[in-house]
């Protein structure tokens, strides 16, 4: 049964200390982890504020997608969307409260210096400092809130919030290596996406932050999207739709820059490496209009991920025109990689 969460509130509650040492306690099983999950009321409720100042739509929308990788780096994340001039920004991997990313509400001070409002629902409780290099380089800190995941930016005001939980959760309970329960960075929850209708003089629309997973396959990733379509036309009907993030899409072919042909022949038939296509191509999604063909990730100052890399990243439409897509360096303004990902960009029209 797919879950689906609407209730907002003003600032959503951290899991106290009683959780927390409870799901750290707690044997590795998903009877457990939904036992401890379903006290987590931060796991179940949205935190909406609307943009102070309301603006007049543009036509066309400018919209973007970006795993901002925890968004640690506030400041220069900022610069970077403040010099795209965004109307509306689908943001995964961000952080409330982690001692990785200073402890800061990452989505609130990105959206107040943007001038828009926001959505954020939590894809993780974090128990830990995060992965292995978070860990080694945030040693002996604390989290103070522990949260982690999707946001939706928007200059306009957002209507009918809806979070919708594309797997049971769990997976993450106990980290996994070599196939056993390590507790190395266990986490509660599980992936998901975050929904919301906006009014425009043109008509409604409906955009979707989303993060498939990364410790999956094509057939789990395609298990997700089915997941997410079904949830969101029962929410949404066959509203128009802009569905995008980080896809995960690991099983599409490496992007080399000197070979441009390459990605024109497989970036029309990406079904053949990654159904999940073929799912929103029946539902009436298209995404070559909405994409370039580059590669989205990108390697930290600290020389992870290798190459070769891939495009990751996507955007979905229905019932929209996408133009002007683009692939978006995410760097500071001395070149440093801010995120492991790039950003993606399109224009939108109804």
């Amino acid at each position: 049964m797919i879950e689906i969460h609407s209730l907002t509130t003003a600032a959503l509650p951290p899991p106290g200390h009683a959780e927390i040492t409870a799901a750290l306690t707690a044997e590795p099983t998903q009877a457990e982890h939904d036992r401890i999950a379903r006290g987590v009321t931060a796991l179940t409720a949205i935190e909406y504020r609307p943009p102070e100042t309301v603006r007049v739509p543009r036509r066309p929308l400018r919209l973007a997608a970006w795993n901002a990788e925890r968004l640690k780096y506030g400041e220069a994340s900022a610069a970077l969307l403040r010099g795209l001039d965004l109307d509306i920004l689908l943001l995964s991997e961000s952080d409330v409260g982690m001692a990785r990313s200073g402890n800061r509400h990452t989505t609130a001070e990105l959206a107040a210096a943007l001038d828009m409002g926001y959505a954020y629902g939590v894809e993780f409780v974090e128990l830990g400092l995060g992965d292995d290099r978070e860990r080694e380089r945030h040693k002996g800190q604390r989290n103070h809130a522990g949260l982690h995941g999707n946001a939706i930016l928007s200059r306009l005001p957002l209507h009918d919030l809806a979070l919708i939980r594309l797997d049971a959760g769990g997976r993450w309970f106990a980290d996994r290596v070599n196939g056993k329960a390590s507790g190395v960075q266990r986490r509660l929850g599980g992936r998901m996406a975050l929904a919301a209708r906006i009014a425009t003089d043109d008509g409604d629309l409906v955009v979707v932050s989303l993060h498939l997973e990364s410790d999956s396959d094509a057939v789990g990733r395609a298990q997700q999207m089915t997941q997410l379509l079904s949830a969101i036309n029962g929410c949404y009907g066959n509203a128009p739709m802009v569905i995008g993030g980080d896809c995960n899409t690991a099983a599409l072919p490496e992007v080399d820059p000197a070979r441009p042909e390459d990605a024109r022949t497989w970036f029309h038939r990406c079904g053949a490496y990654e159904p999940l296509f073929d799912v929103m191509q029946q539902a009436s999604f298209g995404w070559r209009s909405a994409n370039d063909t580059a590669a989205t990730q990108r390697q930290r100052p600290d020389g992870r991920p290798l190459p070769p890399f891939r495009r990751l990243d996507w955007l979905f439409t229905r019932s929209l025109t996408a133009s002007s897509s683009l692939t978006i360096a995410a760097v500071d303004n001395q070149g440093a990689a801010i995120s492991d990902h790039d950003a993606i960009v399109a224009e939108i029209a109804l």
